[in-house]
């Protein structure tokens, strides 16, 4: 098995990451994001581009750095920490790899930060890519595409759209279905934002009769899935990662406040009901840290093969970041809660990474599957 603790370039880059976002991409910038109605900081997502995050997953000879999905994994640790919003799941992971294959002429602008991408999947309230509905009916060379999407990560800001779409068959079939590459200004596409509790950029998608070429197809006609599932696993393993670094995030606070918080002349965190509860959690996210690591690892190695660990990080991570922040929110008490303390948008991240790119249910069926249960 390979070592799940940080090479010394993990390391380094992990050191340097933690200390750009917590200069620059604090719990105080989200806040300012919000209280202004930005979905994330422009300028700070340039800086994330000059620095190579944005091209993590960028071949080389696209003008990127990569760094592979441990080193991608690591970024989103940290991000998860501070909570720093930008479209680097969208883009530079799930995106980059969905288009490697095809050496698109987009990857380059997706490793200078230039081009943002949104994945258009989910039609429903749970993440199911095979049973997309939208059709893509056949139009002389081309096709045209009429429906909705929803639950868009990063589709209100989005340059561009990686949409998956019906060419044959009926939903749930896994066969039947194309990935399309398209602009986000084409016409009949209409985007409306989505009031996120995290605050973050979501919309739901309507396209009406919206043409697309052959040369907007990515991967082969009916066999979208497989085109899409290097860029789905690579995501999926990404927000395990973030969820991991929230749930981090949020324990550091918890454990700084009852070093701080006073009860009956000591502090709270002499209780030992507490700190086996501390304890407990602390156990729990490094299990969960050893999990993404694993995920990352055999991303690099054995792609094709990764999903089980990737599934296993992700249902792990949305358990552990439960557990980080209900425990959060009772061991701070009733400020954990208000919009005051910063506490509440870690609890608020969670739930929405919880059910993004598929729930614990989705994932922890997938690994049991696997298993022959």
């Amino acid at each position: 098995m390979d070592k799940l603790s940080d090479s010394e370039d993990e390391t380094l880059l992990r050191d340097a990451a933690r200390g750009f976002l917590d200069q620059f991409a604090p719990l105080s910038v989200l806040r300012k994001n919000r209280d202004a109605g930005r979905d994330y900081a422009p300028e700070l997502w340039a800086e994330m581009a000059q620095m190579g995050w944005a091209g993590v997953m960028v071949p080389e000879s696209h003008g990127g750095a990569d760094m592979g999905h441990r080193a991608a994994g690591i970024l989103s640790e940290e991000m998860g920490r501070t909570l720093a919003a930008s479209p680097f799941l969208s883009s530079a992971v799930i995106a980059a790899n969905a288009l490697r294959a095809s050496a698109s002429d987009h990857l380059a602008a997706i490793a200078s930060g230039e081009t943002t991408y949104a994945l258009a999947i989910d039609e429903g309230a749970k993440h199911n890519p095979a049973a997309t509905a939208l059709p893509a009916t056949a139009d002389g060379n081309g096709f045209r595409l009429t429906g909705h999407k929803t639950f868009v990560a990063d589709g209100a800001s989005a340059s561009r759209l990686l949409v998956l779409a019906r060419t044959s068959g009926k939903p749930g079939d896994p066969l039947g279905l194309t990935l399309f590459d398209i602009d986000a200004a084409r016409a009949g596409l209409d985007t409306d934002p989505i009031q996120s509790i995290d605050s973050r950029d979501f919309a739901r998608i309507d396209f009406d009769s919206v043409n697309a070429t052959g040369e907007d197809v990515v991967g082969d006609v009916d066999n979208g899935l497989a085109a899409l599932a290097p860029g789905l696993r690579a995501g999926q393993a990404a927000l395990a990662a973030e969820l991991s670094g929230l749930s981090a995030g949020i324990s550091a606070m918890t454990i700084g406040y009852l070093k701080e918080r006073k009860q009956f002349g000591r502090t709270i965190g002499s209780f030992q009901a507490l700190q086996h509860r501390a304890a407990h959690l602390f156990a729990e996210i490094e299990v969960t840290a050893s999990a993404i690591a694993a995920a990352g690892r055999a991303l690099d190695s054995d792609p094709a093969n990764a999903q089980t660990l990737v599934s296993l990080a992700k249902a792990r991570a949305t358990q552990t970041a439960k557990l980080a922040v209900m425990e959060g929110v009772q061991m701070h008490g009733g400020i954990g809660m208000t919009d005051d303390y910063d506490a509440g948008f870690f609890m608020k991240r969670a739930r929405v990474g919880a059910e993004w790119l598929g729930d614990y249910g989705h994932h922890a069926a997938i690994v049991a599957e696997s298993r022959g249960l």
